[in-house]
């Protein structure tokens, strides 16, 4: 049964949740733009059975205060640097998706010593010049104000989802998004792509790069390419998903990750 997600709020103003219900090393969570925690609850329910499980709203989302001015992506990056120093974790399980893979590359390239593993679901990596004309001007359109945030719904789920329990939240949490938060932090993700995506071949801690094999953004070909650049990388498509595939794939995504916590660095070359 789903717990219900009681947020507590950092003094810089992130709102988190923090389960402590296992002993098991620290998890942390972050969701894509337009999400809230409430977008890892099937994660939130299996993960907390042995580890101890912190998901967070990014900046202007859920209940999360907002960066200031026009935030770039390395601003997000040291936005969870200080969330979790608040919180004192120790080296971090972090699993990130969307725009939480890019600000978890970020985390990786910048302290990796703040890592013990670190999962990047539906991530993107140096999209195609087609592919970055079309995100910047999705970018340009949400900023204007002049945008159906029901949009996305389109390119994130197949035909025959759309009846599910995954796609009725995902639209609940898209209707209900801040537009600034939203606009802010999709400027972010139209330009992130490449920003660390170079330092990959020096990240040394284990690295799961986990997609939809439906998903025309977050392709399976970005996946394997950060996988063969990292150390310690290994990838894995669910065929049959698209991009909120944490929903509509919750027991195998979850089996997955709970392959991934139990992998050393010397035990994936």
């Amino acid at each position: 049964m789903s717990r219900t997600l009681q947020r507590s709020k950092t003094p810089s103003g992130a709102a988190f949740v923090d389960i402590h219900d296992a002993s098991g090393e620290p998890v942390v969570l972050l969701h894509g733009v337009g999400m809230r925690i409430e977008a890892w609850q099937p994660q939130i329910d299996f993960l907390s059975r042995t580890h101890r499980v912190v998901a967070v709203d990014l900046p202007g989302h859920g209940c999360s205060s907002p960066l200031a001015g026009q935030p770039a992506l390395g601003d997000y990056v040291t936005w969870l640097h200080r969330f979790a120093a608040e919180l004192g974790l120790p080296a971090m399980n972090l699993v990130g998706h969307s725009m939480g893979a890019l600000i978890a590359t970020g985390v990786a390239a910048t302290a990796p010593a703040t890592l013990k593993r670190v999962a990047l679901l539906n991530g993107v990596h140096r999209r195609t010049p087609e592919a970055r004309s079309a995100v910047e001007a999705r970018a340009t359109e949400i900023t204007s104000g002049l945008f159906d945030p029901q949009a996305p719904l389109q390119r994130w789920f197949e035909e025959e989802e759309k009846s599910s329990e995954a796609y009725a939240l995902v639209s609940d949490l898209l209707r209900s998004v801040d537009a600034e938060g939203y606009a802010a932090a999709y400027r972010a993700f139209s330009t992130g792509d490449s920003v660390y995506s170079g330092y990959w071949g020096e990240i040394r801690c284990p690295a799961l790069f986990l997609t939809g094999e439906g998903d025309r953004n977050s392709t399976s070909e970005m996946a394997e390419e950060m996988a063969r650049a990292a150390p310690h990388g290994r990838v894995a498509v669910i065929a049959g998903h698209r991009h909120m595939v944490n929903l509509t794939a919750p027991d195998e995504v979850n089996r997955i990750l709970a392959d991934w916590l139990t992998w050393e660095e010397e035990g994936n070359d």
